[in-house]
């Protein structure tokens, strides 16, 4: 390997304490990422017609925040922890020790966000498109602050701009934190946002996320370090690729649904119109 790399600056995990109380990072890092979901919705909610109401958002928000906080730590412990689990059931309420599952996270939000679409009259599909612009922001935050905590590093590797975390051996890795910080988080919600301006149907951006996210994840596994009690699954895969695979199976399927009920509504307003 080449000799070249950068060397991880120290970085104190916590930003400031008063008395037992101490901001840290991380915890930064989520309070920035609901800070631009809430102004995104906000924002979103108040254009002309949007039928929204900034106590419908600040609902939406609250039951979506326990859907990532409820459904990330389940997630990890099921998907990633899972002997340890059954030796120690406990361990499931232990947050503080860290450990949360983006994939768990999400499911969390798609059950908060099918109880508040039944108790205020939201379709489901709509709601997943109103929903889809708030996250990649909010995921770009997230790695951020896996990177300030040098922790989920990469695998490693002699490119350039390698990196020597703290923790990590002797070997300088992939920064793919700041690989998925780029195509999770920014490319991710460019692309949102594009697609947007160009009225797609109902379920589409939902599924543009859900496809986009799993492909970003899938693909920056490659060059992810693989949970250590893990290693690499069947076929060569890490378990995140393995739960992104559904996620870009699903994504597409729901795009594909959406465009094709929009062909068969706007057949059938045509042929309605022949009728008349």
């Amino acid at each position: 390997m080449s000799a070249a790399y950068i060397t991880f600056p120290q970085i104190d995990p916590v930003i400031f304490s008063l008395g037992p109380v101490s901001l840290r990072w991380y915890g930064l890092m989520y309070l920035i990422a609901f800070a631009l979901a809430w102004f995104l919705a906000n924002r979103a909610a108040k254009k002309p017609g949007s039928g929204w109401t900034e106590q419908q958002v600040s609902d939406l928000l609250f039951v979506g925040f326990l859907g990532v906080i409820l459904g990330g730590r389940l997630g990890y412990v099921l998907f990633y922890q899972f002997e340890l689990f059954l030796a120690e059931p406990l361990y499931l309420v232990k947050i503080w020790t860290g450990g949360m599952s983006f994939h768990g996270g999400l499911l969390g939000v798609l059950l908060a966000m099918a109880w508040f679409a039944k108790r205020n009259n939201k379709a489901y599909l709509v709601l997943g498109d109103f929903v889809a612009p708030l996250i990649p922001l909010g995921l770009a935050a997230g790695r951020l602050g896996n990177f300030i905590n040098a922790e989920l590093w990469g695998r490693p590797t002699d490119v350039p701009w390698a990196v020597l975390f703290p923790g990590a051996g002797p070997l300088p890795r992939h920064p793919s934190q700041l690989y998925e910080f780029a195509l999770e988080g920014i490319v991710l919600f460019a692309l949102i946002m594009l697609y947007r301006r160009f009225n797609p149907p109902a379920g589409s951006l939902g599924g543009l996320f859900l496809a986009g996210y799993g492909s970003a994840r899938f693909f920056v596994e490659f060059y992810r370090e693989p949970d250590a009690h893990l290693g690499l699954l069947s076929a060569g895969m890490s378990m995140g690729q393995w739960l992104s695979l559904p996620m870009i199976i699903a994504g597409i399927g729901l795009i594909i649904y959406a465009n094709l009920t929009r062909q068969q509504a706007a057949k059938q307003n045509k042929q309605n119109k022949q009728r008349a």
